[in-house]
């Protein structure tokens, strides 16, 4: 991984077999971030998304392995516990472009990722909202 800043903007990329979201939490933490928001393509050879089941309160996960295009990585970095917490939704096509997506759960760089980060000032940090099951942004 390899990343640079200019102004509030970090350009970050994350190398062949790098784990994504580990990637960016460990930049965030460098930099000092606890609030941003993330855009990115690329490409994965392994990847779980998943989708969430309001009623059982869990991801219904789906593995992907193979090469796929990343069509779309977006998402924030919010704070949770001193934290960068790290929400990120992703889709991906696979070599018959078939679109695979869903909340961000794993995805390892199949050729390379390239991410924008844009930093936003101040913070916001999140919350467990019980009645849901997931961590809410607290204002």
């Amino acid at each position: 991984m390899q990343y640079k800043r200019f102004g509030n903007t970090l350009m970050i990329r994350i190398d062949i077999g790098e784990e994504i979201l580990a990637n960016l939490k460990q930049v965030c933490k460098q930099e000092g971030i606890l609030l941003g928001q993330v855009n990115a393509i690329g490409a994965t050879e392994h990847a779980v998304v998943g989708v969430y089941d309001l009623q059982e309160k869990k991801y219904h996960q789906e593995e992907l392995d193979g090469f796929m295009e990343i069509t779309s990585l977006s998402g924030s970095v919010t704070e949770m516990n001193g934290e960068p917490y790290i929400h990120l939704h992703a889709t991906m096509a696979d070599q018959q472009n078939i679109l695979h997506g869903g909340h961000a759960i794993e995805l390892r760089v199949g050729a390379t990722c390239e991410m924008f980060v844009q930093v936003l000032e101040g913070k916001v940090s999140r919350k467990r909202e019980e009645s849901l099951g997931i961590n809410l942004w607290d204002f």
